[in-house]
């Protein structure tokens, strides 16, 4: 079922302001469930921990393009990470003095349980939906956060 916005009859365009609405709800929703779990990671270690899982060691500028986000973020991200032991620092073989962050076996096994206990989440939310709405929502957030991502791009660069 859906919250409807109590809002969205007032605006000039309602499905936009809907929309927002919804996303909105959705963003809320999601931390208060992240809030409630035991043993989650935030936002921000989840997608660092995960870049790192599919594509290995990175040093902090090479992880700040991936992620989005500036060198400064990424350490600071980082540190709560290698402190947990979840990250690891380790050497570039090519270069001695540069070092890369590296997923850890305790980090491997942490995401690997956060991924599982968020797709059983996934798995009971949408229980009762049929396949092709699972598949056609998956498409669309997919495409939402395409163009979310061109519009952080473009802000940045321009």
């Amino acid at each position: 079922m859906t919250t409807p916005s109590p809002h969205a009859t007032g605006s000039n365009d309602p499905l936009h302001s809907e929309l927002q609405y919804q996303v909105a709800v959705f963003a809320r929703r999601m931390e208060q469930v992240r809030l409630g779990a035991v043993g989650v990671l935030d936002r921000s270690a989840y997608l660092l921990l995960d870049h790192l899982a599919k594509h290995g060691p990175a040093n902090v500028k090479a992880l700040a393009e991936a992620l989005g986000i500036d060198s400064s973020t990424v350490t600071r991200q980082a540190a709560p990470l290698v402190r947990a032991d979840l990250v690891g620092r380790v050497p570039y073989p090519a270069d001695r003095r540069t070092v890369r962050l590296a997923l850890t076996p305790l980090g491997d096994r942490r995401l690997a349980q956060v991924r599982a206990d968020r797709e059983a989440l996934m798995r009971r939310l949408t229980a009762d939906w049929p396949a092709e709405e699972r598949h056609a929502f998956c498409a669309l957030l997919a495409r939402f956060n395409g163009s979310l991502e061109s519009f952080t791009a473009d802000r940045s660069t321009g």
